[in-house]
């Protein structure tokens, strides 16, 4: 029989600490705010921007719920796309070499554009709407999981590749043996980047391209300096990226063991 596995102090901190520190820094906003007696338009208490989310706002003319479920399909489906996008592309360019020496220089330009600077023109070429909220998002997160793929492919060993082509193993042999397990460290690199990244390119879409969403109650919030419920879409835009992070890590653990085994144990 297998033993049951042992919890420490120190594995317990792992799971907890990021919970752990939200809490601190929400408790710690709570008192300055109350200490320094800071006005609610300039900084609110997360209590009151909780209970702008809670609670129903007489003078709001507009649906958390409905919002949050425009965001979060944002979030799904541009993250999505930009994983399976993102690693079809990369193991395609770790296929040709030569087409790798084209299109990564392309890559890497098209990377270094601003989207703020873009999404204008992605406005005026698809108009508002959700599409153009998924498209500036994907722009945004779709790069770090080609890139950190890419590289990921084609770092291997000199002499463990010889070895391989030694005993005759094939093209797709050193691809699945080899470049494809060699690579998953760099692929959740990349797909951890692009979590938090797509958060960051649908409330920009939001911010320009849209009259719903999350990024949409924060710009609106701001022209008639109502503080509650940005800081509210704040910490909501917050949750959702560490979530997503999360969920990626947990998905890392399980598809590599063996990174995080003896990590916890001591």
């Amino acid at each position: 029989m297998k033993n049951a596995p042992v919890f420490t102090v120190r594995s317990l901190w792992s799971r907890l600490k990021t919970p752990v520190v939200i809490v601190v820094l929400l408790v710690i906003w709570e008192l300055c705010v109350r200490i320094f007696k800071v006005k609610e338009y300039i900084l609110p208490s997360p209590i009151v921007a909780i209970q702008h989310l809670l609670l129903p706002q007489p003078d709001a003319n507009y649906s958390w719920i409905v919002h949050i479920r425009i965001t979060l399909k944002e979030l799904v489906i541009s993250f999505l796309v930009t994983s399976i996008l993102g690693i079809t592309i990369a193991i395609g360019l770790a296929w040709n070499a030569t087409i790798k020496k084209i299109i990564m220089p392309a890559f890497v330009f098209l990377n270094s554009l601003p989207i703020v600077a873009i999404a204008p023109l992605l406005v005026l070429w698809f108009g508002y709407g959700l599409k153009t909220n998924i498209l500036i998002a994907f722009l945004v997160s779709f790069f770090p999981v080609v890139i950190n793929t890419t590289v990921g492919l084609f770092e291997i060993e000199d002499d463990l590749l010889d070895l391989v082509k030694y005993l005759n193993g094939s093209k797709l042999q050193i691809f699945l043996k080899l470049r494809l397990p060699n690579s998953l460290p760099y692929i959740f690199t990349g797909l951890k980047i692009s979590s938090t990244m797509c958060v960051v390119g649908a409330i920009v879409g939001e911010f320009v391209a849209s009259d719903k969403g999350l990024g949409y109650i924060i710009i609106n919030s701001q022209y008639t300096m109502d503080s509650p419920p940005i800081f509210a879409g704040l910490m909501l835009v917050s949750l959702f990226g560490v979530a997503l992070f999360g969920i990626v890590s947990a998905i890392e653990r399980l598809c590599m063991p063996w990174q995080f085994r003896g990590r916890n144990d001591h």
